[in-house]
């Protein structure tokens, strides 16, 4: 599926079509976690904010003590 950006105000947005709304079971009211890896937009449903932020935590605790490491090993 490819889509364009709408302008709406001095922003832009991006429909997203009912039926892929109803397979995720996202509705107006549902919060959406916007993303990047730097090169694709990675848009997800929040499910469980006390999961996310329990894995956000380890996260940058895992990055604080090994993120040196892991980006030469990356190399």
């Amino acid at each position: 599926m490819t889509k364009t950006l709408t302008r709406h105000g001095n922003s832009l947005a991006l429909v997203i079509d009912r039926g892929v709304l109803d397979l995720l079971n996202i509705t107006d009211q549902t919060p959406l976690d916007v993303t990047t890896d730097g090169d694709v937009l990675i848009v997800t449903p929040v499910r469980n904010a006390a999961r996310r932020k329990a894995f956000q935590s380890a996260l940058e605790k895992t990055n604080k003590r090994y993120g040196r490491l892991l980006k030469r090993l990356a190399e």
